[in-house]
């Protein structure tokens, strides 16, 4: 298989209508806030493995992970406990730093094109360091291309994307991320730590939100 395809992840096609809940367990308050599970949790799991093992294959002895909050975070987590294990059970050990960086990029379930950095937006701290950037959702990618310009002004030795989503939009970021979990259309989907003003991120599935959560929880 060649790289482009790898890189691209697991295609879910436009049609796919998601497993229903009746098959799965899930936080019993969200029963009328979600349409179906999109993305079961072991699916999940089993790409995020397969995912760490092509950063080991990438880079050298070291990486600084920047964590992007709050979407990221269980991908993350997942992830850097991933390489973790893949390194005690070879002879190969990446030793992983990780950061954090807040970003402000949704409204309700619309994305804004600014970069809003919460916090400090010194990353000094990646000079001359390879870096793997962690995010959740990657669409149009505005968000992601202003993020990477930021992070480049600090000189680090290399930069790589990691998505867990990738979702097809018009002008959809493909070439701005190395490693994608999933390309997905374009719906809003919550769990795994992908929140709608801020609920939901306690789904350990990735789900469709329904029209009635939307409204529920809209701010």
């Amino acid at each position: 298989m060649d790289n482009a395809v790898m890189k691209r992840g697991i295609v879910i096609k436009d049609d796919w209508p998601g497993y229903s809940l009746d098959l799965f367990t899930y936080p019993e308050h969200y029963h009328e806030d979600i349409e179906s599970v999109y993305i079961p949790h072991g699916v999940i799991m089993d790409r995020v493995e397969r995912l760490a093992r092509y950063v080991m294959d990438d880079f050298g002895d070291n990486l600084t992970v920047l964590c992007v909050l709050k979407g990221g975070y269980k991908f993350c987590s997942d992830l850097v406990e991933f390489i973790k294990v893949l390194g005690r059970n070879s002879n190969k050990y990446l030793e992983t730093r990780v950061e954090f960086i807040r970003l402000k990029s949704y409204l309700n379930d619309q994305s804004t094109e600014e970069l809003h950095i919460i916090g400090s937006r010194d990353l000094s701290f990646l000079r001359g360091k390879s870096v793997l950037i962690v995010e959740a959702i990657v669409d149009t990618g505005k968000t992601m291309k202003a993020l990477l310009q930021h992070v480049e002004t600090f000189e680090p030795k290399m930069v790589k994307v990691a998505g867990l989503l990738v979702k097809r939009v018009p002008n959809m970021a493909e070439n701005l991320t190395d490693y994608v979990g999933f390309e997905i259309p374009n719906h809003f989907v919550v769990g795994y730590a992908l929140d709608y003003n801020e609920y939901f991120r306690d789904l350990n599935h990735i789900c469709v939100i329904s029209e009635t959560g939307k409204m529920k929880y809209k701010v």
